[in-house]
């Protein structure tokens, strides 16, 4: 099963767009190479409001935002994890507000740093947000006309969290699932048997549709997903055939799998085979010379 990765998506950058009964989207202008178009916040409800990743640090979003609020409550803030580009607007959005926030929890790496290991998304990450809420998985929240559902989908980030509407198969599916391109999983920051793992959740659930963070909707998302699932099982058969081949580093790999890939993104591709590596070492098919780590020395298990 292929990937079929959607790039159409014309951000409106700080118009807010109807995506649904009830739920409205205005994309942040903080385009990128991780953020595609920019950062989607989703406004849900009619009379009293919940807002979902209200987005970076930007006062032109946040003016956008109070604008589409156009003085109507909000009750509820959710943030579906921490990275810069999600959640620092969430403190501004509550002393204006006076809402909740709803998250899994503070930010935290999906395993202890090493001895002089550094995490090089650590400038990505918001430690400063603390929800006032710290939902579980499969937790209800109830607002005025909607019910939100915690679906936790480690892997991207420890804390990352999905969220379903309830009664309309719409999944803020946020970094998890995207429609325009795979989710970038570097370890401390995440982890790919996480990553795997919350893929395989979404695969067993009966949404219809996907709001992600970043980008258009996803349609037929079981589907996608699966996809989703082909595509890093495909690129885990790509590692163990280059250790077979004798390739023992990081770079190596990187060199030879990402070909057709602009050098400039090697830095994340090498990222992306470490989450690999840590998951196949941990799993018995790989072995390292010491903990996995960036500039350690890898073989395949026999």
């Amino acid at each position: 099963m292929s990937l079929d990765l959607d790039t159409r998506f014309d951000p409106a950058y700080g118009e807010p767009v109807p995506i649904a009964e009830g739920v409205v989207r205005i994309t942040a202008n903080n385009p990128g190479a991780f953020t595609f178009h920019g950062t989607n916040t989703y406004i849900i409800g009619h009379d009293t409001l919940a807002v979902l990743d209200p987005g970076p640090a930007d006062d032109a979003h946040l003016e956008a935002l109070i604008h589409a609020i156009a003085g109507r409550p909000v009750s509820h803030i959710f943030v579906s994890h921490t990275h810069r580009d999600h959640s620092p607007l969430a403190a501004r959005l509550k002393a204006l507000t006076g809402a909740i926030t709803v998250a899994e929890g503070p930010h935290r790496s999906a395993r202890p740093l090493r001895i002089g290991e550094v995490a090089p998304l650590d400038a990505s990450s918001d430690t400063d947000f603390v929800p006032d809420l710290v939902t579980a998985d499969g937790q209800l929240v109830d607002g005025d006309g909607w019910r939100m559902r915690t679906v936790l989908t480690p892997g991207h980030a420890a804390n990352h969290a999905a969220f379903a509407l309830e009664g309309t198969g719409i999944l803020f599916s946020a970094d998890h699932v995207m429609a325009w391109s795979t989710s970038i999983v570097a370890p401390p920051d995440g982890a790919m048997s996480d990553y795997m793992a919350s893929l395989d959740k979404l695969i067993a659930r009966d949404d219809r549709t996907y709001l992600p963070g970043h980008g258009g909707p996803v349609v037929s998302p079981q589907q996608f997903v699966r996809g989703l699932k082909t595509h890093r099982m495909m690129r885990e058969r790509a590692i163990l055939e280059r250790l077979d081949k004798g390739d023992s580093s990081i770079p190596d790999i990187v060199r030879a799998i990402y070909r057709d890939t602009d050098p400039r993104l090697y830095g994340a591709a090498g990222l992306s085979v470490l989450a690999h590596l840590e998951d196949l070492v941990g799993r018995g098919k790989a072995i390292s010379n010491e903990a996995p780590a960036i500039d350690s020395i890898y073989s395949p298990a026999r």
